[in-house]
Parts: structure tokens; sequence; C-alpha cells
């Protein structure tokens, strides 16, 4: 028997260390599929909300103007689950600003919009003549009823967001600058003060 224990003994423990190795291998093999499938699992939802954009535009529009300033308009509309914040637009043929109507001297004028414009969580905001809306500052070509125009959003968390307006002749909200914004670049017709004159 004494002289069988130190095999026996070999044998346990060979046996227990196999036991011990497959246990682990079981285990880790286990964490492994357990692992791949929770980091799979956000994947989808990742690039579905990427693919979904920040923000959609219905309805938009833009100004007919042949020089100077004009604005675009529309609804932005956030399904999205947290408030989002558009901190600036562009396109091909004007610097842009986002701008607002505010209260000067007992009038209403209209002056950039400091911190963007926020779209609360499952809500809307509106682009239109007399409150917040895209202001193209100074058009390199005039913008004709029918022309299209592609815009680019910004959004504070970096990402953008493409679509495109056409344009159409509109009379309505006669907008005073407020005195020092908007001063012309060169070439430009508009001088502080002005108002938005009819599309012609």
């Amino acid at each position: 028997m004494r002289t069988t224990s130190p095999f026996g003994s070999r044998r346990r423990s060979a046996f227990v260390l196999a036991t011990a190795a497959a246990l682990v291998a079981v285990g880790a093999g286990g964490c492994a599929s357990s692992d791949s499938s929770s980091t799979a699992q956000p994947s989808p939802s990742a690039s579905a909300s990427a693919a979904a954009g920040v923000v959609t535009i219905r309805d938009p529009w833009v100004k007919a103007a042949d020089k100077g300033m004009t604005a675009a308009f529309g609804t932005l509309v956030n399904d999205g689950d947290t408030d989002v914040t558009l901190t600036s637009a562009t396109t091909s043929i004007s610097a842009m600003e986002l701008h607002e109507m505010a209260m000067k001297d007992g009038k209403m004028v209209m002056q950039q919009k400091q911190g963007g414009i926020v779209i609360k969580a499952k809500s809307t905001h509106a682009l239109e003549p007399g409150g917040d809306h895209l202001m193209l500052m100074d058009i390199t070509k005039p913008v004709q009823a029918g022309d299209e125009l592609t815009f680019t959003l910004t959004f504070s968390d970096g990402k953008t967001q493409q679509f495109t307006a056409v344009a159409k002749p509109f009379t309505g909200a006669q907008e005073t600058y407020a005195p020092g914004h908007g001063e012309p670049m060169p070439g430009m017709s508009a001088t502080p003060g002005m108002t938005m004159t009819p599309a012609s």
C-alpha cells in the first residue's frame, strides 16, 4: 500500500490538475462566449442609431433672393431620447449663422443665436420667418424660386446631417437687424439696421 501510495498520489494530483484545467477551460470558454454575445448585442443598436442620423428636417425651404442675405426654414425633428443642440450650418453659396428674433429697445430684431438651437428629445423645433432660422449671410449667386440648395447641419456632439431645400418667393417677416449685427462683408448689399426686403 505504501509503495503504491506515491503513484496513487501522483495519479490523484494529475487527475485533480486535469479536472481543474478542464474547468478553467470551460469557464474561460463560457466567459468568452458570454463576452462575445454581450459585445455583439450593443453593435446593432449603435449602428442603427448612427444610421438614423441626428435629426430630420420637415418641409425645408429657402427664401428666394437676388443678392445679399436670405434664410432657410423648416421644422427640425428629434425622435431621440436626448436633447440635441444645433451649433452651425453651412451651404456652398454663402457663409451662414444661426439667427433668432429678440426684443431690443422695444422692437423685435434679428441677431445671432448664442449657444445654438436646442431641439428637445422627442420633440420638434420650428425654423420660421420671424423666429429662429438659418441665415445665409452673403449669397454668391441669385437664389431663384425652384432652385435647390444643400445644407449641412453640425451638432454639439460633432455629428452632421444634410438636407436639401427648395427656394420660393416670400414677402413676409420684415425682420430688422440688431444694431451692429450682420455688418456686410465686402460686396454685400446689407447694412446694419436693415430690414429683410421681399424677394424680387
